[in-house]
């Protein structure tokens, strides 16, 4: 794909009742900072998020417990830094602990 700058469009959805419309595809950004294999570098998932938005991606979804030290939302932060902020919708998950054996609890 030629890197005209410009976005494809891509279908968008109502995401509940106020009003707020994402793409109809998301990302999930676990797999860019080693949740679910080896951690890309910053510019490697910044890119990875770039390319998504030139492909019609507007819904990003991260947590604070992907990767060390919050590292997976520093990592989003950077690449939103080169986006237009106001064409991306964020979701991020908090209050996740990791228990032993693999397993998550989330507390209210």
């Amino acid at each position: 794909m030629e890197d005209s700058g410009h976005t494809i469009q891509m279908p968008r959805v109502k995401l509940g009742s106020q009003g707020l419309e994402v793409s109809r595809l998301g990302l999930g950004c676990a797999g860019l900072s080693g949740y679910y294999n080896d951690p890309l570098s910053h510019e490697a998932g910044c890119s990875v998020i770039r390319e998504a938005f030139r492909n019609g991606v507007t819904f990003f979804d991260t947590s604070d417990i992907y990767g060390e030290n919050h590292d997976n939302e520093i990592l989003l932060s950077k690449a939103l830094k080169e986006l237009p902020r106001a064409k991306v919708q964020l979701a991020t998950k908090f209050g996740i602990m990791s228990l032993e054996g693999g397993k998550h609890a989330v507390f209210p």
